[in-house]
Order: C-alpha cells, then sequence, then structure tokens
C-alpha cells in the first residue's frame, strides 16, 4: 500500500472520527422508568456490535444479548467460518470483515462494542470505539503492547464511556473473599506471592512456519490480510488461527498473557499493587542439537519464571513485595503444610500469599482460599468481602457491563480499564523482560539477561535501553487507527 493512499485513509478516518463523536455526544438511553412501569423501551435495549465471532465471543456475545434482553446490530470477523453460527441466529445484523466498515457504516447504530480477536488487534478496535463515544467490552489481556494498555486507560476517562475488560473472575465471589482476607490481617504483612498456571496448552518453543518457510493456500473464507492486521505481513498458515496464534510474538501474548489477568488480578486487587519498580526472569529453552540450546524469535518460549518487585510502604520490615510467575510446568516450592492434591485441586494453577503471620492459597478466580498458620490449615470463618457481589457470579461478568452502559460513565463494572489497564501493564513486563531475555548481539551473545528496572509513570526501562523497544510496536501500514 503506497504512503499516499495511506494519508487519504488516515485523513478520511479522522473526519469520520469527528464527524461521528459530534453526532453520538448528544445520544443518551431513556430510562425506563420514565416511560411507565412494564414498558421496555427500544431504547432501554444495549444496541451491541460484536468483532470477533470464535473462541471466547461463543460465551461473551450470547452473554450480553441476555437472550433478547439487548441487541446484537452488527457482527464482524475476518473468517466467515468464525461467524457462521451468529449470522444464522442474528440474520438481521450487518455483517462486515473490516471493523472499521463496520463503524464508519453502523456507528451511529452502535451503543458499544465487544472485542474478542487475537491480542495484536484489541487496542486498535477498541480505540476506534472509544473514539465514537461506544462503550467497550475487551477481551483479556487488554491490550498486546505496554503503551496501549496506558492509552485504553486514559482514552476510557477522556471519552467517558464504560468499559470491562474480559477476566470475568474479577466479578467472582473468590477474589472478593480471598481479598477480604488477605486486607483483614490474617496472614500479618505479605511479602511474598507466587502465581503459576499449567499454561500454555497450545504449541510454544517451536520453529514457526514463518522460519521454516512454509506457507499454505489462504482459505476462501479468510481475509488474510485483515486477519494480520497491525502485525508485520507473513504468509497464511494454519498454524496460527484460529487458536494458536497465541504462543506467536507478533500475534498473542504467551501463557503469561493467556491467563495472567486471570491469576494476577487477585493479588493485584488484594494488595492494591501498583507499577512494580523491577522485573527479572528466566525462559524454558528447547535442543536444537546435543546439549545445544535455542530459542525461536517468532515464538513464545515453552515456559518461563517472572519474578516482579513492588513497593511496599506499609510493612514495616518488608519494603519491597515479590510475585512470582511460573508457566509451562513449572511451579514453585510450596510452604510446610500447603499440598498441591488437597490444596490446589484445580489443574489451571494456583496463587499463595505468603505473609509474617502465615500462608493463604486459593486456586483460579481467587477460589477455594484455605489459610494456613504454623504449617497446618485453619478453619476459621473468614470476614465478609467489602466489594459487593455481582449477579451471576463469573458468568454475569457481561451483563454487569452492558447494565452500567446503560447507567452511564461512572457506573461500576468489576474489571475497567482504570483497574484493568494497570493490571494489564503489569503483566505485559513480564513479557517484556521475557524477549528483553532472549536479546543477542552480532555476536550472538544474549544481552538482556539482567534485572531491568522499570519507571512506570514513563513507561521506560532505565537500565537496558533495548528492552524498550518491547513497550510499544510498530504497526504494519494499513491506517489501523
Amino acid at each position: 500500500m503506497n504512503n499516499s493512499h495511506d494519508k487519504k485513509q488516515q485523513n478520511s478516518r479522522r473526519n469520520f472520527l469527528k464527524t461521528s463523536t459530534l453526532a453520538s455526544a448528544g445520544f443518551m438511553i431513556v430510562p425506563r422508568h420514565v416511560l411507565g412501569k412494564g414498558f421496555v423501551a427500544p431504547s432501554d435495549k444495549l444496541n451491541i456490535a460484536a468483532v470477533g465471532c470464535g473462541g471466547k465471543a461463543d460465551f461473551n456475545i450470547p452473554q450480553a444479548y441476555n437472550n433478547g434482553s439487548d441487541n446484537i446490530v452488527a457482527l464482524c470477523d475476518v473468517d466467515d467460518r468464525q461467524s457462521a453460527k451468529f449470522r444464522a441466529k442474528f440474520p438481521n445484523a450487518p455483517y462486515f470483515k473490516d471493523y472499521r466498515k463496520m463503524l464508519e457504516s453502523e456507528g451511529k447504530n452502535i451503543d458499544a462494542v465487544i472485542v474478542t480477536t487475537p491480542d495484536h488487534m484489541h487496542y486498535p478496535i477498541a480505540m476506534s470505539a472509544i473514539q465514537l463515544n461506544k462503550h467497550v467490552y475487551v477481551e483479556k489481556p487488554l491490550t498486546h503492547d505496554i503503551w496501549e494498555a496506558r492509552q485504553l486507560t486514559e482514552g476510557a476517562t477522556k471519552y467517558k464511556v464504560v468499559t470491562q475488560m474480559g477476566n470475568q473472575g474479577s466479578s467472582g465471589k473468590g477474589t472478593r473473599i480471598t481479598e477480604a482476607i488477605v486486607q483483614s490481617g490474617m496472614i500479618g504483612e505479605v511479602h511474598t506471592v507466587e502465581v503459576w498456571t499449567n499454561r500454555p496448552v497450545w504449541p510454544q518453543g517451536v520453529k514457526s512456519p514463518k522460519d521454516k518457510g512454509e506457507k499454505q493456500v489462504i482459505p476462501n473464507e479468510v481475509d488474510w490480510n485483515l486477519w494480520l492486521g497491525t502485525a508485520p505481513m507473513r504468509d497464511y498458515h494454519e498454524a496460527y488461527m484460529p487458536f494458536r496464534w497465541r504462543g506467536y510474538w507478533d500475534f498473542g501474548t504467551g501463557a503469561l498473557g493467556d491467563m495472567g489477568c486471570h491469576f494476577m488480578d487477585v493479588p493485584f486487587r488484594a494488595l492494591n499493587l501498583g507499577y512494580p519498580t523491577s522485573v527479572e526472569c528466566s525462559v524454558g529453552q528447547v535442543y536444537a542439537d546435543f546439549f545445544k540450546e535455542a530459542f525461536f524469535d517468532d515464538v513464545c518460549p515453552p515456559s518461563a519464571s517472572i519474578h516482579l518487585k513492588f513497593p511496599n510502604p506499609s510493612s514495616k520490615n518488608h519494603k519491597e513485595l515479590s510475585l512470582s510467575w511460573y508457566d509451562g510446568g513449572i511451579r514453585p516450592k510450596l510452604p510446610e503444610g500447603c499440598d498441591y492434591e488437597k490444596v490446589f485441586a484445580n489443574i489451571d494453577g494456583g496463587i499463595m500469599f505468603i505473609g509474617t503471620k502465615g500462608v493463604l492459597a486459593c486456586e483460579l478466580f481467587g477460589s477455594n482460599p484455605k489459610l494456613f498458620i504454623n504449617g497446618k490449615q485453619e478453619n476459621v470463618k473468614f470476614p465478609e468481602p467489602k466489594r459487593p457481589f455481582v449477579d451471576g457470579d463469573i458468568n454475569g461478568h457481561q451483563q454487569q457491563w452492558v447494565k452500567a452502559c446503560k447507567a452511564g460513565f461512572g457506573a461500576y463494572t468489576s474489571s475497567s480499564f482504570d483497574q484493568s489497564g494497570p493490571l494489564t501493564e503489569t503483566v505485559l513486563m513480564g513479557n517484556l523482560a521475557v524477549r528483553s531475555f532472549l536479546l543477542r548481539d552480532a555476536k550472538d551473545k544474549f544481552i538482556g539477561r539482567k534485572k531491568l528496572l522499570w519507571d512506570g509513570a514513563n513507561m521506560k526501562i532505565t537500565n537496558f535501553d533495548e528492552a524498550n523497544a518491547f513497550v510499544k510496536r510498530t504497526y504494519r501500514a494499513g491506517g489501523w487507527i
């Protein structure tokens, strides 16, 4: 695509955004009570567009639609195979392959947008919708890059839209109960948190089709250029879609991006964590030849351990709080009295809060918390959560957002971007460390294997400038936003 065409496309996009934003500024949903008891006004139904119709959209779209309590007014997917079921279910909803054309054509009919796509397209789609004053629900992780997460956090406030990230555990009882236990002081001052997952359950640490020079014929139902979107051009291969893209750096964020926003959300809330001050890691490797290590730059490694430090100003004896993440089969050593089979029945992984008085262990979404004092499990009554429970627990996550959209900016959601944006930045710090760990110089010497010091306010590594390349990527030309 030539530069002059790019500029025309970008100018057209800017004009469209400006016009549509002005037109939507006076829009409001008329409350049901204004029109009389029992009357459900058309404006009482949220008009929702869905970008991405496969994977998690199989849950997000029906939950938001809620058996017709709200409307699905537009559908978008680059793969006709993925969208077929919802095009059949919602035949009156216009269908698009390009989200930009959908917003331009149907913007006046859309109140809110659900984004369920590969990670590398979350930001451009969500920001395009936000700039049109559309409420947004974005799957986790919120973005592919740290810079993108900061931009969405600020954009949601600037344009006054209701937001939610798709980490449904943030609406669950487990998160609230575990949070209350930690904040009650039952385990004393928390100084260490251990988090792990059984992911990845897709190929990582393998040589990619790109590196092997493999390509396949693009299926007729797929617009490969639109699927690539912001990512660099490469040949089509079925290895990338519809799901295994998670393990490729150009598209996904690996096991940490997939599960970190679920697991790390619990300690992030319970301990009111801010930006980390440092991060370091080690990664698993594969062997191309006998005793010869191999790392493939195009894919996430098969396993990783990541260690973050946070300020801990409330602690008298521990001025730093350590949070460690493990994936790919690596798990932390358990304190005395804890047992994986008895304590962590959920194979997805677990969380441990280690304090000066004891240990609190819980599973995915903070569920099944167990308290250990002096190596023995204590059966005690836990304190009541401070945050209100959500109707439907984790299954009410989408409807909580829908109802908040109707109430307007300022209505509470469990994972609004002011909460999930900083969380995502913290999660993605781990990937920044992993990618820095794999950096090599011209002599093939690893140069990034060090503790990285982080200036969170300015989004900058202060002691190894090469790592800052992973704060914000460069988009492929094409006017994505």
